[in-house]
């Protein structure tokens, strides 16, 4: 299957009865990963699609089914956004489907808040490039919004005692950051690619690094 075979939109009050397989996948998703945030609640899935503040992958069969899913939420007063919960069916990836949900929901959260600074937390390599790809730059957790109510979504992960040991300096994840005030060229292809496997190294050197601080914690 190609993206081609999926509705890709703005969610709204009409998908709400896909919540609940949302948030399933979402939690399934984050134990095989065996990282990131298990839980959503299915009434705040339901919100976002209530104010048109997620994007859906449905099926083109006559009954459609949910194929991908991501929302945006804002923090700090509306000064930052974060793209959060991206997630594709196991049955449909590697179609392409997983990128195409990112930019729409890159191009909705410019739409809705031009100026705030768009920013995200994950462990995952495909995610990483395709926010490079977008124009984000990995960047230090105090660049990030100082909302404590963001910080709090993270208390769900099984990693969480290590950003608290680090009084949220460090964690697995890595923070991505675009910033709409600065200018953004177009890169081309291969320009990306090089740079995103230097990228890589730098995350399998920062993890190395935190296993070896949290072992000496632990001493």
């Amino acid at each position: 299957m190609t993206k081609d075979d999926f509705t890709i939109q703005v969610a709204s009050e009409h998908h709400q009865k896909f919540a609940e397989a949302i948030c399933k996948e979402m939690e399934e998703s984050a134990k095989a990963r065996g990282t990131g945030i298990a839980k959503r609640n299915p009434e705040y899935v339901k919100q976002k699609m209530r104010e048109g503040k997620a994007i859906i992958a449905l099926t083109k069969d006559e009954e459609p089914r949910f194929a991908g899913f991501c929302y945006i939420e804002s923090w700090g007063h509306e000064k930052f956004v974060a793209n959060s919960g991206l997630i594709v069916a196991p049955e449909f990836r590697k179609a392409g489907l997983a990128t195409e949900i990112k930019y729409r929901s890159f191009d909705l959260s410019r739409t809705k808040y031009p100026k705030a600074k768009l920013f995200g937390l994950t462990t995952s390599i495909p995610v990483m490039k395709i926010n490079q790809e977008l124009g984000y730059k990995s960047v230090s957790f105090s660049e990030l919004t100082d909302d404590e109510d963001f910080w709090k979504g993270c208390s769900s992960c099984i990693n969480y005692d290590i950003l608290t040991r680090t009084n949220k300096k460090h964690c697995l994840c890595t923070g991505m950051l675009y910033d709409p005030a600065e200018k953004h060229p177009e890169a081309n292809k291969s320009g990306i690619l090089t740079n995103f496997e230097r990228f890589k190294e730098l995350v399998k050197i920062k993890e190395t690094l935190l296993a070896k601080l949290m072992k000496k914690e632990k001493k």
